[in-house]
């Protein structure tokens, strides 16, 4: 996780010293937001600006972690929060019709003292250094923000499984090419893909596959390109190879597919699930048949 200096810095008043990409205002352009460019306005005093702010929020997890920091970054706003209103949809924003959306306004719900109460302990829980706390929270009553539940399932189900050592979206690729899927992006989650889990966005998907196929015991062999970053991705031979490659299971890959395999028995250990640091001596496991949380 950023530090919470890091994350405060990215929608304060912009300073000189901000560097390219680390504020709120970097990737956004046009109408109103011109002048707040000039200006260097915080999330904050932008928002003050309006008699009303309305947030639309996807139901992927990335977005509810998304909903829970913001809501918790403008708690202590009290005359901002008492002017936000927030649609919660089953269904992404992106993907409705404009006569949809327009259907939609309807739902828009004030925030309220729950919502920023119930924000801000789930911001909190993914912040901690075991989780612990985020896993406390289906004992919780998260009607407030009510696709919250499903996303702190889904987060659970990303770490290591009890038997595979892999997260939920890691053994979905590893089920593909078995099933046809030979090419990369086909292991990729999307819109009538046969990859239906939105718990990662792109650029995490690839750096899963690349963890999956370029360590010390592969489970997925074939990938000729790596890693899956900016640079390779303005390099045209070198996406287009990436793109082409042919995937297959190794040994291992197949072991682990067949529930006789332990990915973290063969390899390092060593990323993040939130606040918590998850290495081979430090690998927090969930099973997903009994729905329990199991510290190794």
């Amino acid at each position: 996780m950023p530090a919470s200096s890091e994350l405060d810095a990215l929608c304060s008043p912009r300073a000189a010293s901000h560097r390219a990409g680390a504020h709120w205002l970097d990737n956004l352009t046009g109408g109103l937001l011109e002048d707040a460019h000039r200006q260097g306005l915080g999330l904050v005093e932008f928002c003050e600006r309006f008699d009303a702010v309305d947030l639309w929020v996807d139901p992927d997890p990335n977005s509810q972690l998304q909903l829970i920091w913001l809501l918790d970054y403008l708690r202590p706003y009290a005359d901002l929060t008492s002017r936000l209103a927030v649609l919660q949809t089953d269904q992404g924003v992106g993907e409705q019709r404009p006569t949809e959306l327009a259907a939609w306004q309807s739902r828009l719900a004030p925030i309220r003292g729950h919502h920023l109460e119930t924000a801000s302990d789930a911001w909190t829980a993914w912040r901690a250094s075991t989780p612990e706390s985020w896993f406390n929270l289906l004992t919780r009553d998260l009607r407030a923000l009510p696709q919250l539940r499903n996303s702190v399932v889904a987060l659970l189900e990303e770490l290591p499984s009890r038997g595979s050592g892999l997260g939920a979206t890691e053994m979905r690729m590893l089920e593909l090419p078995s099933a046809g899927q030979v090419h990369p992006y086909d292991l990729f989650p999307g819109h009538e893909k046969p990859n239906r889990r939105r718990t990662f966005g792109y650029w995490e998907t690839g750096a899963l596959l690349d963890g999956l196929a370029h360590c010390p015991v592969p489970a997925i062999s074939g990938l000729d390109e790596g890693p899956f970053d900016l640079d390779m991705h303005e390099d045209p031979d070198r996406h287009q190879r990436y793109k082409r490659s042919r995937l297959a299971l190794t040994g291992l890959g197949q072991a682990i597919v067949a529930g006789s395999g332990d990915f973290s028995d063969y390899n390092p250990i060593h990323r993040w699930w939130g606040g918590t640091e998850l290495t081979n001596d430090r690998l927090w496991r969930w099973d997903a048949g009994s729905r329990t949380l199991i510290a190794l």
